[in-house]
């Protein structure tokens, strides 16, 4: 019979629920249940010296117990230690909790020090019942757990300690002998759990010791091995071998007004060379804003169609999905080539049409959201599947397409993205593919200037786009809030264009958000890209795919509430043609050190790999890729800007594990990832 954290001393049914809401089911789990932070409790403060906020170690003896008339009941212990005095406060006070404080015991508490009804006093502080004399307990570090309501640090930590006794032992060695230096696995994590007197504090709080970079390597590792096994299990099954276009490409060129600039090129041979292999091509293409990437995915998809095969591009929103859909209507309709529109909103005999023509064939160009791997959806012969904007589905949902492939076929895999993804956020979300940049903008392109300015200026602001509107260029005003929902954007929109209408008679205005039908956005859309319109105000629906060379303006309100990546896709919107193009960042006072610090670096850069690389170190992987995507990168200790010099190595030793010592690969995984879906090891 398996061991279970019922196992231990002291855990009970409600405290086995209590571990499990923490996914912590066995002592071994326990001892991956590591610290979010360290206490030191080397001295005892006198109560003379405390300050509200701050956590300290007291010692005192009760003078009084009672229980203070209220809303809630509550039990105040009062202490005293001859220099000073402090109530400490129980709302939950359970049977024998009054008879365990007796005055006249000397007690030692710890605890955040607060003001109170009676003063300063602690609220549900750790306690010890002690002699007056009692010497401090000779570890000058006490570990601080991620833990859930009901499950005290105190009891957390006993049970840690029991684990460390009872289980470290037994913990087997998961890397290759010339990785474990320092530390073996069992010391690292009683030096982590349990730091000796000497301990560096310092080290220890910003994850740089060598016990914690022992476990942070192996926690690299497992994450390496979850990717590259994701890799080999795609490439698993044969994808068709696409011969080079002889004339759809050249075709398609010709009808365009301009050139693949060189990095285009380059990235399209990079394509091309993938698709002829019969290995399913996995491939990111990042570029910055305005880099051309759709011309790029037309290109693969000329390969494709001309070799007889489907290509099914998808899009994470209907607006984005609609632009594609127009873009490659009008490129390869003239070509003879059938494009299809497939969307979650489509219903009746228009859904039933679209499935229709992709299901025999007559589609051969498939364009939509993530309607189009749904179970209901079967192509006839699909070799190539385009993602535009990855981070905005979860890491696996790639691995559907598998099962869309032609029989015994996989589809090659084209993702793209135009919010540059730093380096070590693509080696740790998307280790399981090959990257391409484009690193050219194409010709033509005019700098964006960035200014901001603060709320209290937006008359002025407004003024600026009723002349440049007058002048014959067009503008766009995003809405932002700080909720994220629709609903509450949607009305901010509205309300902005019904303000904006009225100071602005004699300007055209229009209105698109995400409550509004797709036939209703993209009227608007088409509206302004023909200069129907000189205003549009619009939700962050625009972020991505819009393309007016004539919009020469970008008003930002609220813009401290964005990331650092959106800002610059917003703002990427303009710049598009020749004309001197203006980004106006509004943002109400007093900024945070934070906002002040990212809204200098927009103003600072248009590079959209700097930014990203700012961004990531102002917030964090998951703003940038999205909570879907960071979902399985799960670090527990690994901190990617910190530990971004272990990464090389770490993808070295999984792929050293997968060749020559794969038994190990299932037992990292479930150590480090064990809710992570499972692929074959090949």
């Amino acid at each position: 019979m398996s061991i279970t954290v019922r196992d231990l001393s002291g855990v009970g049914e409600a405290a086995a629920q209590l571990l499990a809401k923490l996914h912590i089911y066995t002592p071994v789990d326990l001892l991956f249940h590591l610290p979010r932070d360290y206490e030191d409790r080397s001295r005892i403060i006198p109560m003379s010296q405390l300050f509200v906020g701050k956590t300290a170690l007291l010692q005192g003896t009760i003078q009084s117990v009672d229980f203070p008339p209220g809303k809630r009941t509550s039990m105040a212990i009062q202490i005293n230690d001859g220099m000073g005095k402090i109530t400490l406060r129980f709302y939950q006070v359970y049977k024998g909790l009054k008879e365990k404080f007796r005055v006249g015991s000397s007690v030692r508490v710890f605890g955040e020090v607060r003001v109170g009804a009676r003063g300063l006093e602690l609220y549900h502080p750790e306690y010890q019942f002690v002699s007056p004399d009692e010497p401090l307990p000779a570890s000058r570090l006490t570990a601080i757990y991620p833990t859930t309501e009901g499950l005290t640090q105190a009891k957390l930590r006993q049970f840690v300690d029991q684990a460390l006794k009872h289980y470290s032992q037994h913990l087997p060695e998961l890397l290759p002998s010339q990785c474990v230096k320092h530390y073996d696995m069992q010391a690292a994590l009683r030096y982590i759990h349990q730091p000796p007197v000497d301990a560096n504090v310092f080290d220890l709080a910003e994850g740089r010791h060598p016990a914690q970079q022992r476990l942070i390597f192996e926690e690299l590792v497992a994450h390496q091995i979850s990717l590259l096994t994701r890799r080999h299990y795609i490439q698993s099954i044969a994808a068709p071998v696409i011969q080079p276009s002889q004339q759809l490409i050249a075709e398609l060129l010709a009808g365009l007004a301009f050139k693949p600039t060189g990095a285009q090129q380059r990235v399209s041979a990079e394509i091309l060379q993938d698709l002829q292999h019969s290995k399913p091509m996995l491939r990111l293409v990042q570029g910055d804003v305005g880099a051309g990437k759709t011309l790029v995915a037309a290109m693969a998809a000329c390969h494709v169609l001309e070799s007889n095969w489907q290509v099914a591009l998808m899009a994470p929103t209907e607006i984005l999905a609609e632009q594609h859909f127009i873009n490659f209507s009008q490129w390869f309709e003239p070509l003879g080539i059938q494009v299809a529109w497939l969307s979650g909103k489509q219903k009746g005999k228009a859904r039933e049409l679209s499935e229709h023509l992709v299901k025999t064939g007559q589609a051969q160009l498939v364009i939509g959201t993530h309607a189009l791997f749904q179970a209901n959806v079967a192509f006839k012969k699909l070799g190539l599947v385009i993602i535009d904007e990855q981070h905005r589905f979860g890491v696996d949902q790639r691995l559907a397409l598998r099962e869309k492939g032609n029989a015994g076929t996989t589809p090659h895999q084209l993702v793209m993205t135009a919010t540059p993804i730093p380096r070590t956020l693509a080696m740790s979300a998307y280790g399981d593919l090959d990257t391409s940049i484009i690193d050219e903008l194409p010709p033509g392109r005019t700098p964006i200037t960035t200014v901001t300015i603060p709320f209290e200026k937006r008359e002025q602001v407004i003024a600026r786009v009723a002349a440049n509107c007058t002048e014959g260029r067009q503008a766009y005003w995003v809405c932002t809030l700080v909720e994220q929902s629709e609903s509450l954007d949607a009305q901010a929109a509205e309300d902005t264009f019904a303000e904006l209408s009225e100071r602005l008679p004699h300007l055209k205005l229009g209105l698109v958000h995400g409550r509004m039908k797709p036939e209703e956005k993209q009227a608007v859309m088409r509206a302004f890209k023909n200069n129907e319109l000189h205003l549009l105000i619009a939700t962050t629906v625009i972020e991505v795919g819009v393309d007016v060379p004539n919009a020469s303006l970008m008003i930002i309100e609220n813009a401290e509430r964005l990331g650092l990546s959106q800002l610059h896709q917003l703002r990427g919107r303009v710049g598009r043609g020749s004309t001197a193009s203006f980004c106006v960042l509004l943002y109400k006072s007093p900024l945070s050190e934070n906002g002040t610090e990212r809204l200098a670096t927009l103003r600072a850069s248009t590079d959209g790999f700097v930014i990203a690389e700012k961004d990531l170190e102002l917030r964090g992987p998951g703003e940038i890729l999205g909570t879907r995507q960071t979902g399985l990168l799960g670090f527990r200790l690994a901190n990617l800007q910190r530990d971004e010099y272990l990464l090389p190595q770490a993808q070295r030793i999984a792929a050293l594990i997968l060749k020559d010592h794969a038994e190990l690969a299932e037992p990292l995984l479930q150590r480090w990832l064990p809710e992570a879906p499972r692929y074959a090891y090949v």
